[in-house]
């Protein structure tokens, strides 16, 4: 039985769409997500269930709120 190494796994990976494409925009959410992590948010996905819970995140404290915020950048 052979045993094929995968020598390329990053390309493999976009291949397969299991990464999501880095835009234009990203660096300006990020820079958002860390100064008004709802803010960085709402750019990604609007007023939508991430946008209120990075909200009540940011509440009940702020690194949360960025940690969730950069989550929601990077997935999306």
């Amino acid at each position: 039985m052979r045993r094929y190494v995968n020598v390329y796994p990053v390309s493999l990976a976009l291949v397969r769409g299991n990464i999501m494409a880095f835009t234009a925009t990203d660096p300006i959410k990020m820079i958002f997500a860390v100064l008004l992590p709802p803010v960085g948010v709402f750019m990604e996905v609007g007023i939508k269930f991430p946008f209120w819970l990075n909200i009540l995140l940011t509440v009940l404290g702020f690194i949360p709120g960025v940690i969730h915020a950069f989550y929601v950048i990077l997935k999306h």
